[in-house]
Order: structure tokens, then sequence, then C-alpha cells
């Protein structure tokens, strides 16, 4: 029971932090490569904890995967 209310908890700050770091990106013109990061990070944050159970790190580490790999794709959109 606590480490379900745990794993809750870690994913609504995670939610959080991402929907911070995404309105703050759309205060100027952001880039594809920022929009691609915080993007990325918001998916692969949720993936990571639908595939671990709700798991905290998990949940951190699909964000931090879906940042990378969106950053990527971001920065290859935006060189064209």
């Amino acid at each position: 029971m606590i480490s379900q209310l745990n794993a809750h908890r870690v994913l609504s700050i995670a939610l959080v932090v991402c929907a911070t770091l995404s309105l703050g990106a759309c205060s100027s013109n952001p880039s594809k490569q920022d929009v691609g990061t915080v993007s990325g990070a918001i998916i692969g944050g949720v993936v990571g904890s639908a595939l671990t159970g709700g798991t905290g790190i998990g949940t951190i580490g699909g964000a931090a995967a879906g940042g990378y790999l969106g950053n990527h794709i971001g920065r290859d959109l935006d060189r064209k």
C-alpha cells in the first residue's frame, strides 16, 4: 500500500514538473528541439510508469529516455 502511494506521488510530481516546464517553454517561441524534449519527457514518463507498474524509477527513467530522444528528434527537425 505504501509503495503504491509513493508511486502515485512520484508520478504526480513528475507530471507537475513536466507541465511547468512545458508552460515555461511556451512563454517564448520554442524551437522544435525544446518542444521535442518536453513532449518526449512527458510521453516517456507516462510510458515508463505504465510499463513498470507506477514505480518512480520507471517514471523517471522513461521521462529521461523520452526527453533524450525527443531532444534529438527535435534538433534534427530544426536543422531541416
